[in-house]
């Protein structure tokens, strides 16, 4: 087996709280769709995989996102799709957790000092070579046993996020190397207005380099709990889970403490480099941020879809299905999508989440998922809600399957629209054409295929006193749920 020269690590995690509603709790920013194509956790796959020599791409995030993880990467090449590495938590633990969990696999299958480099996999970096050129400084940095940040030269004063302090260059062949003096929290206004001009504070990118062994070292000396939980952990899966899908015991994990690697580790150990990346550098944040990636008018207004604007100025618009018109308004961020839209004042885009945790609070679906909602056979969209019925559209891929299933609380019709499904239903086994229709009873065992070449199509009618998505039980499942 040829060594890699680094291990990409991606984290891929969040809420999807900040740019609610075009990112839910089921679908967060790394899955979201870009204004160019593409997603954030695609877009960043290819740009590791761009690193010359770079080994197996390992991404750690919840399980319930594997399948739509898995597909954001159908553009990468065939051989690095099949070489890919899924760790799954069964919930977020912030950042050190599933970095020293990484480490243990990298060290296991790929050995303690092939450097790794971690990439969170919502940051947007255009220059490729640029970067590229700051992770082969990185890991001859990391390959002598050092912790490595990436900074980024600020280009503005910038409050939400964190600072590294630099001391001088520790290369004198490439001075973008320094010594990281000191981790610095979001500043006030005050304070990064300084920084922005000093020459001495890069933003923390949140990206960094070391081998396994430098990084589970430093969780010894300073994080023991979360190196003895990792180790517990990653003790419970079998020696040779070494790619795919490796899902981690939930019970196991629950022991595993909450904290960034900055706090658990990077701020407290000696002698950490920081390599200054001279490229284009984007965490896609805020809302503000989005708009940035679509060009302005003459009137400062970003606008995406078909939206009319009079009267209206430095105004952003997001608009997919419907037409969204302003008029005589300014500083607004407008996102419209199939069930949920926002309109919010630029000087309050950090207040977006408060939106979600009250959507969450009220029990309504919109926090968490989108009117259509991705599945491993397809996707079904939901065309009406109401108390006691709920109507979707669902399509099923060719060749796949939904679950084995059975639900206690509700009933369901089924009209097949497009296609031919292959129907079970308790101890039958049917086919319904297009044009035809099924019913299946509350605690039935049931389950719809889709055996032809083309996509099936079924508008499916539930009822019952519960329409919840939890109300399921699966017997069989051709995709591990």
């Amino acid at each position: 087996m040829t060594i890699p020269t680094v291990v990409p690590l991606i984290l891929s995690g969040g809420a999807g709280t900040r740019l609610w509603p075009l990112s839910r709790d089921a679908a967060p920013k790394p899955l979201m769709h870009l204004p160019q194509g593409g997603t954030l956790i695609g877009r960043t796959a290819a740009r590791a995989l761009a690193v010359p020599g770079a080994g197996p791409l390992v991404t750690v995030t919840r399980d319930e996102h594997y399948f739509a993880t898995r597909d954001a990467f159908a553009d990468l090449p065939a051989h690095a799709r099949e070489r890919a590495v899924f760790l799954l938590e069964p919930f977020g633990r912030n950042t050190a957790p599933a970095i020293a969990l990484s480490a243990l696999w990298a060290s296991r299958h790929v050995g303690d000092d092939v450097p790794l480099i971690v990439l969170p996999a919502d940051h947007l970096i255009h220059d490729v070579a640029a970067f590229v050129a700051a992770v082969e400084r990185a890991r001859l940095w990391a390959a002598r046993g050092r912790l490595v940040t990436f900074g980024v030269a600020p280009t503005r004063p910038e409050t939400g996020y964190g600072y590294l302090e630099c001391g001088a260059p520790l290369d004198a062949e490439h001075p973008g190397v320094v010594a990281v003096e000191r981790f610095v929290e979001k500043p006030p206004r005050a304070t990064a207005e300084r920084y922005a001009v000093s020459g001495r504070h890069l933003w923390n990118s949140g990206m960094f380099c070391f081998t396994p062994r430098s990084i589970l070292a430093a969780f010894a000396a300073h994080a023991p709990d979360i190196e003895r939980a990792a180790r517990a952990t990653f003790a419970l899966l079998p020696p040779d889970a070494r790619q795919g899908r490796i899902a981690f015991d939930p019970t196991a994990f629950d022991a595993m403490p909450e904290r960034s690697i900055d706090y658990a580790v990077m701020e407290k150990a000696d002698g950490v480099v920081a390599v200054r990346g001279a490229f284009d550098w984007s965490d896609i944040g805020s809302w503000q941020a989005v708009g940035e990636l679509v060009a302005a008018d003459a009137e400062g207004n970003r606008r995406q879809g078909t939206s009319v604007a009079i009267g209206t100025r430095d105004t952003m618009v997001h608009a997919e299905d419907r037409v969204v018109a302003t008029v005589g308004v300014r500083d607004l961020v407008i996102v419209d999508t199939a069930d949920a839209t926002l309109v919010a004042h630029r000087d309050h885009l950090q207040d977006v989440k408060e939106v979600v945790a009250a959507l969450k609070a009220l029990g309504h679906e919109a926090w968490r998922n989108h009117r259509t909602v991705a599945r491993p056979w397809g996707a079904y969209t939901v065309l009406l809600d109401a108390p006691q019925f709920k109507i979707k559209r669902i399509e099923v891929s060719p060749g796949h399957a939904l679950s084995l299933q059975r639900h206690r609380h509700r009933s369901e019709h089924w009209v097949v629209v497009q296609g031919r499904a292959s129907v079970t239903r308790g101890d039958e086994r049917f086919e319904v054409g297009t044009n035809e229709s099924t019913f299946v009873p509350a605690s039935t065992m049931h389950r719809l295929e889709n055996e032809g070449e083309s996509p099936l199509v079924v508008i499916e009618v539930q009822c019952g006193d519960y329409l919840g998505e939890d109300d399921i039980e699966r017997f069989d499942d051709r995709y591990g749920r």
